[in-house]
């Protein structure tokens, strides 16, 4: 288990992306997923209103549905760490990060997974139109009501960042205590400004898109067959960028400790400064399988620098 910085959140090395539940995963597939995962020690869940807004006949709301189903069947809310998001695109809800947006959202997000209180509330993009004073004051109100636990950050520039954590201090508001970056062998952008920026301030990251929407589990080669994945096309772009030396040496580290591809990839990502845990989604138990070995693998420094030399090369 792994301590989310400053939090008292106690959670799995592996976070489960809730993304794919109720879109790539109907709601029986959902469970068997959760249900696997709580079965191997997995308590980390991450989720988002809008999930997902963007499949035909999904409205958004979805995950947090098949969620607040799957925690109420179970009977095991204390045993989850809960992670969801606001201000992301979503029908019916301004795109925005004003207080009466916050209160709402969560208020709906809580309704559909059947809690009163969020673990980890994210904002889950950064809304420049809004006063960070006004965004920061409206968490605080729901962190005091007892609503939300811990608040987060995603896909925040660091100067960004910097002033959430800096108007949060000044006013004496609650404070982001995790971020969650788009992050991953071969997207490398958060190592500039962000990564330097949350180990100074002991903030740990929590990456999304680490496998690279398929690609870094080799499920995208060259010739080969995309069977119809809906992430096909982003994902064989990193062929176009010279992804395959990336591939080639995730093939050998893989033979070398006996493993698939993901557990490799999950490896490295989770020995990056200031990574607390990766989130990775599964549409099914045997894709959860094949990911959850990671957790007793442990890449020497050679091996880093292999595969850091191949991204780099790749870039």
């Amino acid at each position: 288990m792994v301590t989310l910085g400053s939090t008292d959140l106690e959670v799995f090395e592996l976070c489960l992306g809730g993304n794919v539940f109720g879109w790539t995963a109907d709601e029986a597939q959902s469970f068997e997923v959760l249900d696997a995962y709580a079965a191997a020690g997995g308590n980390f869940v991450d989720t988002a209103n809008q999930y997902s807004f963007w499949a035909d006949g999904n409205d958004g709301g979805v995950s947090e549905t098949v969620i607040g189903n799957w925690m109420a069947a179970r009977g095991n809310r204390a045993d989850v760490v809960l992670a969801t998001k606001v201000g992301g695109e979503m029908p019916g809800l301004p795109h925005d990060l004003r207080a009466s947006t916050i209160a709402r959202a969560c208020d709906e997000s809580l309704a559909r997974l059947q809690t009163d209180y969020i673990d980890l509330y994210y904002a889950h993009f950064d809304d420049e139109s809004t006063p960070l004073e006004e965004t920061l004051a409206a968490f605080d109100a729901l962190v005091k009501a007892g609503k939300v636990r811990h608040l987060a950050a995603s896909n925040h520039s660091a100067a960004r960042l910097t002033s959430a954590l800096e108007v949060s201090s000044r006013e004496g508001l609650a404070s982001y205590e995790v971020f969650q970056p788009h992050y991953s062998l071969v997207e490398r952008g958060f190592e500039e400004e962000l990564q330097p920026l949350l180990v100074e301030r002991g903030i740990p990251a929590v990456p999304y898109w680490v496998l690279a929407q398929g690609f870094l589990l080799g499920k995208y080669r060259a010739g080969g067959s995309s069977n119809g994945s809906p992430r096909a096309g982003e994902a064989s772009v990193y062929l176009e960028r010279g992804g395959a030396a990336v591939l080639e040496v995730l093939d050998d580290l893989a033979a070398a400790h006996e493993t698939t591809l993901g557990p490799i990839v999950l490896a490295w990502t989770a020995s990056r400064p200031a990574v607390a845990t990766p989130i990775s989604s599964a549409r099914t138990p045997e894709q959860l399988a094949q990911l959850l070995p990671f957790t007793e693998i442990t890449l020497s420094e050679d091996e880093i620098a292999r595969l850091d030399g191949a991204a780099a090369a790749a870039a």
